[in-house]
């Protein structure tokens, strides 16, 4: 895996991740130079299958200073870059209800930006309050684990 450049926490907190796809962002220069410069976010980020492609929408990549004329807009949509098979297991995953396609992170992979996409389904208050439930209980676990280890090991 490459270095992540963002991750969307809240989407694993939100979230059942059913499948996850790896795809390429269609980006302009100034938008890479931002990214490299850290200023990309994609806490709210989504993706949307319309007309056989891919757009991912609310991904924040801010202006980049030292550009000379040319400036790209900080939330348009971008296309993402996946086979024609991969977008078709998208539109059919999206079309099943309660299903949404969420951005999870964004990262390098051999110099190109890469977009890691899953197939949520929302999860309701009872599964967020288990989920933290077991997050806590596994701490404490591993605390008991590392003790025992500290005083055998």
């Amino acid at each position: 895996m490459g270095a992540d450049i963002s991750v969307n926490r809240k989407a694993l907190r939100d979230y059942h991740i059913l499948a996850r796809y790896e795809a390429g962002i269609e980006l302009k220069g100034t938008e890479v130079k931002s990214i490299r410069a850290g200023k990309a976010n994609v806490n709210s980020a989504f993706a949307r299958v319309e007309n056989g492609q891919v757009w991912l929408y609310d991904v924040d990549i801010q202006a980049y200073e030292k550009a000379s004329f040319e400036q790209h807009e900080s939330k348009r949509m971008r296309r993402l870059l996946l086979h024609k098979a991969e977008i078709g297991k998208l539109a059919q995953k999206s079309l099943v209800d309660g299903c949404t396609l969420v951005a999870l992170r964004m990262y390098w992979k051999d110099a190109k930006v890469k977009i890691e996409i899953g197939v949520g389904k929302g999860k309701d208050a009872h599964d967020k309050r288990d989920a933290i439930k077991a997050k806590v209980e596994k701490r404490e676990a591993d605390r008991v684990v590392a003790g025992f280890n500290r005083k055998n090991g």
